[in-house]
């Protein structure tokens, strides 16, 4: 089985998915960054982890692999009921493989994912996702830019998004592409090595998030 792996995403990015949703980073960023102003008024909902999931599907030359990582805390901010910013955390030590039934090969692939090859978690135990900005296109769907961190590595992705506010509780659905190879995840790339040939794992891969919130 050749190994493989994403985020996203938390993903996985993201991530998908994949910090506790601040409306401003918390950590050096080189690109610029917007301060969101909020009234008076804006509420904050609480990401609830046991309700949010986050998957991501990461393919290479000869297929693809799939699995999950946990989204750890969050908050979305709702200002006269229009998203304005927010952030959520994902555990990275909890990236599962989805795709694969035998355990011997399972826990093989997982191991790697979990190694300095990709994205090193006993280091860099978390990835976080900041809203830097959130653009209504009307009918709860979004364009969302913010600053993704995996690796301790940060850089900015844009991305559509769909967010339902329904009374007390807010769900924000999106999909994520990230390019593993800015966060120092280069194993077996074609964008830095040679004659890979059919062992080549594709620079990008797919965190798909969905975080369900609560006042």
């Amino acid at each position: 089985m050749k190994q493989i792996t994403t985020l996203t995403a938390v993903a996985v990015t993201t991530v998908f998915v994949l910090s506790s949703f601040t409306i401003a980073p918390r950590y050096a960023y080189a690109g610029s960054v917007t301060k969101l102003e909020l009234s008076k008024k804006a509420i904050s909902f609480k990401v609830d982890p046991g309700q949010s999931k986050l998957t991501w599907l990461a393919k290479k030359v000869t297929g693809e692999h799939a699995g999950t990582i946990q989204v750890r805390s969050g908050s979305l901010e709702v200002d006269n009921n229009v998203l304005k910013g927010g952030s959520f955390e994902l555990d990275t030590k909890t990236i599962t493989v989805t795709d694969i039934e035998d355990k011997e090969g399972n826990a093989k692939l997982l191991g790697h994912l979990k190694s300095d090859d990709f994205f090193a978690v006993e280091k860099f135990g978390t990835a976080k996702f900041v809203i830097t900005s959130a653009q209504s296109k009307g009918s709860g769907l979004y364009q969302i830019k913010g600053n993704l961190t995996i690796k301790g590595i940060t850089n900015e992705v844009t991305f559509p998004a769909n967010v339902t506010l329904d009374n007390n509780k807010l769900v924000a659905k999106a999909k994520i592409k990230v390019d593993r190879t800015k966060y120092d995840i280069k194993f077996r790339s074609k964008s830095f090595f040679e004659n890979l040939g059919d062992k080549t794992i594709y620079d990008d891969f797919e965190l798909d998030i969905q975080l369900v919130a609560n006042k």
